[in-house]
């Protein structure tokens, strides 16, 4: 039979605070990589197709005064 207990290394800080989980994001910034920022282009109206909305979902946007009238 396979054990499948699994042991961290090192216990989560149960005490710790907002200026200890900066510190830890801050040691970590050297792992993370993030991707360059690109702009969005643009898609042409010919391209969207398929799109279906159920009818709830559009009653639904359609009582929103932002998306409404």
């Amino acid at each position: 039979m396979t054990n499948l207990e699994v042991s961290s290394p090192a216990p989560a800080d149960q005490d710790g605070d907002w200026a200890s989980l900066r510190g830890d994001c801050a040691r970590m910034v050297p792992h993370w990589a993030a991707p360059e920022r690109t702009a969005p282009r643009p898609v042409s109206p010919s391209r969207i197709h398929g799109v279906s909305v159920p009818v709830r979902s559009a009653r639904l946007l359609d009582a929103l005064p932002e998306y409404g009238n």
